[in-house]
């Protein structure tokens, strides 16, 4: 098989979907890799490195999409690269489909093999390629919460441990996954008064259990959310419901009862957001202010990090783009049951349930 990796094009996003040893090792198994110039220039990954591993450096874009059967990214193609996919290539990257029709309608009409990271699912509910970038975001997000909270930057002008004599910051987290479990140490661990909240009761027993008495755990639901947000400094939205839009947890009405200088980071933006009043952002322009409170919703926060995200990402994915180059994605897809739930897109129809019902299009399970 014939792989191509490009070099990403979304603002600021120094990731690249394989590293060196990705291609050494698809290349020993047969296979040919294309890689573009200086796609991982962001990591500190050389053409010659990329060359070293036997992987051909290709100039354009266009033409490894033209010669590649499987395109292996870390983001979504923008509009630009729609008109380049091919009938029936594999893309396996991050899609978050239910937060953009465009694009779902796009791959739909292209008739590609759309294999989402995000939707890799094991049989006991764990997402293997969204767990080190949900790791990375979460921890981040209490970073960026801490900084913006800053005078400076236009915060409140608090520090989140605050000093011997002074109030802490509190910080709320909504959601329990790994991007709050994440954030929430973070934040605990600078000294905040910090809160999660999820709906799993079980969850919470196990995050109550790990984390003692350093963090405080609240069953969400509008009321307790409404009282936790309105008196929180900083508010980092960590809901997941997998191949689905976030669901909208904090509305407009309460952002606009939160003192002025707090700071909303909302990871889960990239799944259209979990707070009414957040819109995606970018790492040019990352923050805007709504009622006097400042909101941070970068859809790529990893990439600012691009040597740490990136190894961490390809670490996993490599398993299964390996599979995919061996097998075929058909015989792939029938013997691994998580690598089935990736697929997004197939034969022009949408092939992730959850996806389809969010955007109201045509749903076709997958069938080989």
């Amino acid at each position: 098989m014939i792989i191509g990796v490009l070099r990403e094009i979304k603002n600021k996003e120094n990731r690249v979907g394989m590293v060196i040893a990705g291609v050494r090792t698809l290349t020993q198994s047969g296979h040919k890799v294309l890689v573009q110039l200086n796609a991982g220039a962001g990591v500190g990954i050389s053409n010659e490195d990329y060359r070293r591993a036997g992987a051909t450096i290709i100039e354009s874009s266009k033409e490894i999409y033209e010669k590649a059967d499987m395109i292996v990214k870390v983001k979504e193609p923008l509009p630009e690269e729609y008109p380049l996919l091919r009938e029936g290539q594999i893309l396996y990257t991050y899609l978050h489909l239910a937060a953009d029709e465009r694009l779902a309608k796009a791959l739909m009409e292209r008739k590609i093999v759309g294999i989402a990271y995000e939707t890799i699912q094991t049989h006991d509910g764990a997402l293997p390629l969204l767990a080190p970038m949900s790791a990375v975001a979460g921890r981040m997000a209490t970073q960026i919460g801490a900084t913006y909270l800053q005078h400076d930057h236009g915060g409140k002008g608090i520090l989140l441990g605050g000093v011997t004599g002074v109030e802490r910051a509190r910080v709320v987290v909504l959601g329990g996954g790994v991007v709050g479990v994440n954030a929430a140490k973070m934040a605990a661990g600078l000294g905040a008064k910090v809160t999660i909240m999820d709906v799993n009761v079980a969850r919470l027993d196990y995050l109550a259990d790990i984390f003692g008495s350093d963090v405080s755990t609240l069953y969400s639901n509008s009321e307790q959310i409404e009282r936790t947000v309105t008196r929180a400094d900083l508010v980092i939205g960590a809901v997941l419901v997998p191949g689905a839009k976030a669901p909208k947890l904090v509305t407009r009405e309460m952002v606009s009862k939160m003192q002025p200088g707090s700071v909303i980071v909302d990871v889960s933006v990239d799944q259209g957001g979990t707070v009414e009043t957040c819109r995606p952002t970018s790492h040019e322009h990352p923050t805007y202010t709504v009622d006097g409170v400042i909101h941070y919703a970068v859809p790529n926060m990893p990439g600012a990090v691009p040597r740490t995200s990136t190894y961490a990402l390809t670490n996993v994915t490599l398993k299964y783009a390996l599979m995919i180059a061996n097998l075929g994605w058909k015989e792939a897809v029938s013997r691994d049951e998580a690598l089935s739930r990736g697929v997004n897109i197939l034969n022009g129809k949408v092939a992730y349930k959850q996806v389809a019902d969010d955007l109201g299009l045509p749903f076709e399970a997958v069938r080989v």
